[in-house]
């Protein structure tokens, strides 16, 4: 199945300020969700951002907030973000069916997220570099986990190129100068 910008939306999971010190390659996720959030935004794909108990565990990553623009963000005390009524409400009423998931932890709230939504019919894509848990095992057995559960493990670079379809798009030599250049020496690691 193939990502369309105009049926997707970008679920950044709880990428929080006292969670990030924590987590295994808390900051590549950071980086890579900061990324992709700049190319969804270009590209009129919503990015959503969940909170889990921010009193406790801190507001999302100021870098992350600051990459993009506009986001729409949830309070939420579920584990799964679509177990939260308004939560579930406003995305069904955007229509939009295609969930680009990413976020901390991964074996907790992005996974639970992840099955809720697949329960409610919404194709999910797990963003393999930009998903991440204390340990990477568990990162890991939670992306196995929401694969065997039907959904599809994704790159950045793999929903970037599919939102924008085409090479000769009016928009594309912008986004290329913007984004789509390399962005990290430093090689990625994806959690398997």
């Amino acid at each position: 199945m193939r990502l369309v910008r105009e049926k997707s939306v970008l679920l950044i999971v709880d990428l929080q300020a006292g969670l990030l010190p924590v987590l295994e390659d808390g900051e590549q996720a950071v980086r890579e969700a900061s990324w992709l959030g700049g190319v969804a935004g270009a590209l009129g794909v919503p990015v959503w951002l969940t909170e889990q108990s921010p009193m406790k565990l801190g507001g999302t990553d100021a870098g992350l907030l600051a990459a993009l623009e506009g986001p729409r963000r949830w309070e939420k005390t579920h584990f799964d973000a679509h177990a939260q009524a308004r939560f579930a409400a406003a995305l069904e009423d955007g229509g939009r069916r295609q969930v680009v998931l990413c976020g901390a932890e991964a074996h907790v709230c992005v996974l639970q997220t992840g099955l809720g939504l697949r329960e409610a019919g919404y194709d999910v894509f797990w963003l393999a570099e930009a998903t991440v848990s204390r340990r990477r095992a568990e990162a890991g057995l939670a992306r196995r986990r929401i694969e065997r559960a039907g959904g599809w493990t994704v790159s950045a670079d793999m929903a970037a190129y599919e939102w924008l379809e085409r090479g000769d798009d009016a928009d594309f030599q912008d986004l290329h100068r913007r984004f789509l250049k390399p962005r990290s020496p430093r090689p990625l690691r994806f959690f398997d």
